[in-house]
């Protein structure tokens, strides 16, 4: 079976056969998706804790690192919907959405929305600059990042300061904006987001042009390399 494009049976007898399934997320973006809202929930509540849990903090921010490394590499070499081309939107196509007046050719319905892909770029830069200043930060008490010593005092400071405070809100902020708008789809629009980014599919007009994304064991097989890459990055930052 083509793992792209899959003509498997919906569970419901009812649904209309003029539609196929078309792979819109291939497994590793799902689980890079999957395992960043793992990492990032518990890089937040072990922040909380403080104490000995900074040990397991300081582990799953490395992770997150790591994560968002995968995705950038991802995002060129992904499948389809997932490469950043397929959903960087400029201000034209992001207010005929809006207006709910798409122009031929857009396909706001399919990979990332225009209001989404907005979402997607601001946690994905937030995060990044939440893990850069967690690794040179240091609380002059008992924890210090890794990359510490590679910048002055003053810039430890400035990026502690950020990361303890703003940052962190920040964090908090987008990804229960990322959550509310999720629900917000599902039941004002009912468009389920979420099954799509569990089993990888949308249903699409029999006949469509739609691409799919590409997820068959090539393609895994290079997310698996680069994902092993991204892990010893991890490890070597944490062992500095």
């Amino acid at each position: 079976m083509n793992p792209t494009v899959s003509s498997a049976a919906s569970p419901s007898s009812t649904v209309s056969p003029s539609r196929t399934r078309l792979r819109v997320w291939d497994l590793p973006t799902r689980l890079f998706h999957w395992a960043l809202a793992v990492c990032v929930i518990g890089a937040i509540v072990t922040a909380k804790v403080g104490g000995n849990a900074m040990v397991w903090h300081f582990r799953l921010g490395v992770t997150v690192m790591a994560l968002l490394v995968f995705r950038l590499l991802w995002g060129v070499l992904g499948g389809h919907w997932s490469r950043f081309g397929t959903f960087f939107y400029g201000p034209g196509a992001l207010w005929r959405y809006l207006r709910g007046r798409p122009a031929p050719g857009d396909r706001f319905d399919w990979g990332h929305s225009p209001l989404g892909s907005l979402s997607v770029w601001g946690l994905l830069a937030v995060l990044a600059v939440q893990v850069a200043t967690g690794l040179v930060a240091d609380d002059e008490i008992a924890n210090i990042g890794p990359l510490n010593r590679f910048v002055a005092t003053a810039t430890a400071s400035a990026a502690t300061g950020w990361h303890k405070a703003a940052g962190q809100w920040l964090v908090i902020a987008l990804a229960v904006l990322h959550v509310v708008a999720v629900f917000a789809y599902l039941l004002v629009k009912r468009r389920n987001l979420i099954g799509p980014m569990l089993h990888g599919d949308q249903w699409a007009p029999a006949g469509h042009a739609l691409p799919a994304s590409q997820d068959g064991i090539a393609q895994r097989l290079l997310a698996l390399a680069l994902a092993f890459g991204c892990a010893a990055l991890a490890v070597w930052v944490l062992q500095l």
